[in-house]
């Protein structure tokens, strides 16, 4: 038995973009040059855009490059944007970049991770931190959000565990939010279920201590590191994977920690 998926048409799926992006339809019109009558006839159907147009609009909605091939074929269009895996030989120079990138950030901990969070390249920094992590969690593909929240990860060391975990989740729901995409939405119910570890072990902040960002307070081998973490993405990304990547590099939020991280790498 054969089972038929029904798949929205173009105009209903840009019209979705243009609400959750809070444009009228004027104000898309006069941002790609056309008129709220034909924006108003592509999404009820009564018009067939061009692929041109599709791009067009595309780009003033701010769509995810994978959404962009989402629309084009759902308007009748090959997609436009390929999808090539990091391992593939058309990538070798990328990788090769990624990899200087990491291992040039040594000892400070760096990875890079794809539009579900899992690692697919990282440094010795890393490695160090997950000492005493469950061997399940690092079973590949390892996953930046199980490692870190699940308490059989680092959750139990961090000690602002709060404060870090509901920023983890906000990035996450911002990225849902520009995106759909199945898998990270489990990825997201599962690690907002795990429990959280006792609020007493909430590291205090000390007074007149004003972070110039939100710090990642870790214990580690009896001692404290402190790190406020940057994520570096592809401009103007032209293939599905790229456009997904993300480079997240962890400094040092303090002398004393970018001290005893040179004492970790041999």
């Amino acid at each position: 038995m054969t089972t038929v998926v029904d798949v929205p048409g173009v105009g209903p799926l840009l019209r979705e973009w243009r609400e959750r992006r809070r444009i009228s339809q004027l104000e898309l019109a006069l941002r790609a040059d056309s008129s709220a009558r034909h924006i108003s006839f592509i999404e009820t159907g009564r018009s067939r855009p061009s692929q041109e147009m599709v791009l067009r609009l595309a780009d003033h909605l701010d769509v995810p490059v994978r959404e962009r091939n989402t629309l084009l074929v759902a308007a009748g269009y090959a997609p436009a944007y390929p999808e090539r895996p990091l391992d593939d030989p058309a990538m070798g120079g990328l990788r090769e970049g990624l990899e200087r990138l990491l291992t040039s950030y040594e000892p400070f901990p760096a990875l890079v991770v794809n539009g579900t969070y899992e690692v697919l390249a990282a440094n010795r920094g890393i490695a160090a931190l997950l000492d005493g992590v469950a061997p399940s969690l690092l079973v590949p593909p390892l996953n930046a959000m199980r490692l870190t929240m699940h308490p059989a990860g680092l959750a139990p060391r961090i000690r602002n565990y709060h404060e870090w975990r509901a920023h983890l989740l906000h990035q996450m729901e911002r990225r849902l939010a520009l995106m759909r995409s199945p898998a990270l939405r489990a990825l997201h119910d599962e690690v907002s279920a795990y429990p959280v570890p006792d609020s007493g072990r909430e590291r205090a902040r000390q007074e007149g201590e004003v972070p110039f960002a939100l710090p990642m307070v870790l214990d580690h081998a009896g001692r404290t590191l402190s790190f406020v973490s940057t994520i570096a993405t592809f401009n103007t990304p032209m293939d599905v994977t790229v456009s997904e990547l993300a480079v997240e590099t962890f400094l040092p939020a303090d002398p004393e920690t970018a001290r005893l991280l040179t004492t970790l790498l041999p």
